[in-house]
């Protein structure tokens, strides 16, 4: 495998994610960010965030498969949550399970979640972007 993620025992030991991902692969893929559409466009979940939340999952890893890669080659994911709130963070999980589920994996390489005034649309309430590299 071309990622390794670690917690190293200097730093919190956070559940949801790794602190730290070494990548050993020879090409990158940059995947743009995603939000809850399902193939025709049309908003998944309206007005619900874990919902929301599964369907950005699902789009990363069918872009990820595009390219020829999987959840498990990446090494970065950056989360964009309309106005973040931490009373947020069960609904969001929610969704991630949700997602790992139907995948079969668990995402957890280094993340980012960062609070947004506003996505490109008023009904996306996340938006999830991912970069992975393969050997």
């Amino acid at each position: 495998m071309a990622i390794t993620l670690i917690n190293p025992d200097s730093l919190p030991q956070v559940d949801v994610y790794r602190q730290v991902a070494v990548a050993t692969g020879t090409r990158h893929v940059f995947v743009a960010g995603q939000v809850a559409w399902d193939a025709d466009g049309v908003t998944v979940g309206a007005g619900d965030l874990a919902a929301q939340v599964e369907q950005c999952y699902l789009n990363v890893a069918t872009a990820l498969a595009g390219a020829g890669a999987t959840f498990d080659d990446v090494v970065r994911l950056t989360v964009y949550v309309v106005g973040w709130t931490p009373d947020k963070m069960a609904p969001f999980l929610d969704g991630v399970a949700r997602a790992a589920d139907r995948l079969g994996t668990t995402p957890v390489p280094p993340a980012t979640l960062i609070g947004v005034a506003a996505l490109h649309t008023p009904e996306h309430l996340v938006e999830v972007e991912a970069t992975a590299v393969v050997d």
